[in-house]
């Protein structure tokens, strides 16, 4: 069951701006697709005045396809485009066996 870990920088005086834009297409992401969890995280300290910031997404019960990778990142690049300063990066993980 794959999940995605979306992660980029922006600048810290832009937090309350960016948080919002995030939790905004994320509701709207949930509500279209039950079962999608998503969260919004920041490293608490700054550097060169920017905030490293990181969102997460998993789905129950099937895991993070590549056709809804895609609608998470048509969805959200679009909402974040003010606010990111360099590129965002996209990682996809799968729990290990135990």
């Amino acid at each position: 069951m794959r999940e995605l870990f979306i992660y980029y920088r922006a600048k810290a005086g832009d937090a309350l701006a960016l948080a919002a834009a995030v939790h905004a297409a994320q509701a709207q992401l949930m509500t279209d697709r039950p079962g999608l969890q998503a969260r919004l995280l920041r490293r608490p300290a700054t550097s060169d005045e920017q905030h490293t910031w990181m969102e997460t997404y998993a789905h129950a019960p099937h895991g993070i396809d590549d056709t809804l990778q895609r609608e998470i990142e048509l969805r959200l690049a679009p909402a974040l485009a003010p606010f990111i300063v360099g590129a965002r990066h996209t990682e996809g993980f799968e729990p290990c066996a135990s």
